[in-house]
């Protein structure tokens, strides 16, 4: 070969000398000479090869993907035993191999991806292969020369047309796992799958249908970008939002759950009694009597359920998400582009915190179905023993440890159900809905609850039992958690302990310390301090609220 190309350039010269020779027609350099011959036998090569692919098998592949290879196997010959002697006399002789070969194939391949709108074999067959062809041809240029002739280069675009049918087959399919999120939530009875797992049925269908849709995404092994991965994330991301969305939709607001706060009435002598025995003062019970029949109220076995399958979402999603990504890693390595395009691209990815929505949605339908659950507990379950009838007639008459074996079935139903992950979570909601209905009595238990100074001590001590129930000998949750849950109310009762005359001197106070941005002296608000009083059972209170507050009297 080296032999002839020396002939051939003398020949060149010799002629060019000649007077007759039409030096028009002839290259005026070697370079121009060797150009000329490249582009002369990589166009008959071309020639050859069209033939004999379109002639071939369907079965062996489409005929695009079929002359990408045969054109890289040309090229590999090309480079290896023509392009270093060509290149002796023409430094840039690969790039002009490389670039016609480019060009030839690009004129066939143009038609097809002009005519591509979905993933069809064919898609899945050529964009590869041509894909693979060109980035063999970027690299054989690179080898020889600056990336400035790459970037020149009039590349096929091939990630960007296959990443627009990706999308267009992803959107179709995310459309399907939405219905199908719509129609688990519709059949589903919130019955766990078994007693070792204790979620629902329906969010195991969801995450069946979205590992498909992760596969099949996968499966295609056309080139993408990050935009499609992120696209797929965003997908998902939106479904199990969706999911738990509709856990909660169906569920009542907690605050249906809660009966109305009595009229703020003074203490009149015997209207407990009164109020205990002939029911002659205003019923608090009316108006939200028709509000609980309008609503549904779940059970507290489903609630349960509803906790673990959101629960088993959470866990679920984080191993979804590193098989996402290895696979996602693997199809990056295996494309054989730049490196440093690669490099940036998966750094790009990696800084994402992908499925952030789905997460806070998921823990934010946890905390709710945790507090409605406690809620419903003590407002609902156990309301005539706790909201209605604890502290009545009396403080001495009506104490704490009634409440505790019913709490205790309620504890015990819950922690047969929860999972453990979430067994802390649950009964934490179970015991601040319990410090919440023992101030409502205390602060809001309408007309037929008095309070007395000497009151105080019981409170005191049916706080005690409520604080040692939930702590259960260091078996239930941790003593620390407890206490910082039990203070708020601890600061209520102990100013129930205070005589009447100081929380009147203090309630005139407190308006002008709260207009200062401040408290009272004793360390609370007006609005409770009237609500105490209004609950003390002597007649100087009485007295004061009619002055100063034009409360009136508990009577009917």
């Amino acid at each position: 070969m080296e032999k002839i190309m020396t002939v051939a350039m003398i020949s060149r010269r010799l002629l060019l000398e000649e007077p007759e020779t039409n030096q028009q027609s002839m290259p005026i350099s070697d370079r121009d000479q060797i150009e000329l011959y490249i582009s002369s036998s990589i166009k008959s090569a071309f020639a050859r090869i069209l033939p004999v692919v379109d002639r071939l098998d369907t079965s062996h592949g489409h005929p695009l993907a079929l002359l990408a290879e045969e054109l890289k196997k040309l090229l590999k010959k090309d480079s290896g035993t023509f392009m270093p002697i060509l290149s002796q006399r023409h430094p840039q002789a690969t790039i002009v191999s490389a670039t016609l070969v480019h060009k030839l194939y690009g004129n066939k391949l143009k038609p097809f991806m002009d005519g591509a709108e979905h993933l069809t074999e064919d898609v899945i067959s050529v964009f590869p292969a041509a894909e693979s062809l060109e980035q063999f041809i970027i690299v054989l240029i690179t080898s020889v020369c600056e990336e400035e002739i790459c970037r020149k280069l009039n590349q096929y675009q091939i990630e960007t047309k296959s990443g627009t049918l990706v999308l267009r087959w992803l959107n179709s399919q995310l459309g399907r796992i939405l219905g199908w999120v719509e129609r688990a939530i519709q059949q589903e009875h919130w019955d766990p799958i078994s007693p070792q797992q204790r979620h629902a049925n329906s969010i195991v269908e969801v995450y069946r249908i979205v590992e498909e849709t992760v596969d099949q995404f996968f499966a295609f092994k056309v080139p993408m970008r990050t935009t499609e991965v992120n696209s797929l994330f965003r997908g998902i991301d939106n479904a199990l939002q969706e999911y738990a969305k509709h856990v909660v939709d169906g569920m009542a607001s907690k605050e249906d759950l809660i009966p109305p706060v009595p009229i703020l009435t003074r203490y009149k002598k015997e209207a407990g009694i009164k109020a205990f025995v002939k029911k002659e003062l205003f019923d608090t019970r009316a108006p939200d009597e028709t509000r609980s029949s309008e609503i549904s109220v779940l059970a507290t076995s489903t609630l349960c359920v509803q906790l673990n399958t959101l629960y088993y979402a959470i866990t679920q999603l984080n191993k979804l998400e590193d098989s996402i990504w290895e696979q996602w890693t693997s199809k990056r390595s295996q494309e054989k582009l730049i490196k440093k395009s690669m490099d940036e691209k998966s750094k790009s990815f990696a800084q994402k915190d992908i499925f952030d929505g789905c997460r806070k949605s998921i823990n934010a339908a946890l905390d709710r179905i945790c507090e409605y659950t406690g809620t419903k507990i003590v407002f609902y379950d156990l309301r005539g023993a706790f909201i209605d009838n604890l502290y009545k007639p009396s403080v001495s008459g009506s104490r704490m440890e009634a409440l505790i074996e019913p709490l205790d079935v309620e504890l015990n139903q819950l922690c047969d159900i929860i999972v453990e992950p979430l067994r802390d979570r649950i009964v934490t909601s179970l015991l601040q809905a319990s410090l919440d209905g023992l101030l409502r009595v205390i602060l809001d238990g309408g007309p037929s609850r008095v309070f007395s100074p000497a009151d105080a001590k019981l409170l005191e001590e049916d706080l005690e039992v409520l604080k040692e129930f939930f702590i259960s000998g260091g078996d239930g949750l941790p003593r620390g958690i407890v206490e910082n849950q039990v203070a708020r109310v601890r600061d209520v009762i102990k100013l129930h302990g205070y005589e009447t005359r100081e929380l009147v001197e203090d309630l005139k106070s407190a308006s002008g310390m709260e207009m200062r941005g401040g408290k009272s002296r004793l360390g609370t608000d007006s609005k409770t301090l009237i609500r105490i009083l209004c609950h003390r059972s002597d007649s100087e209170a009485s007295q004061f609220l009619k002055k100063q507050f034009k409360i009136p009297k508990s009577s009917a």
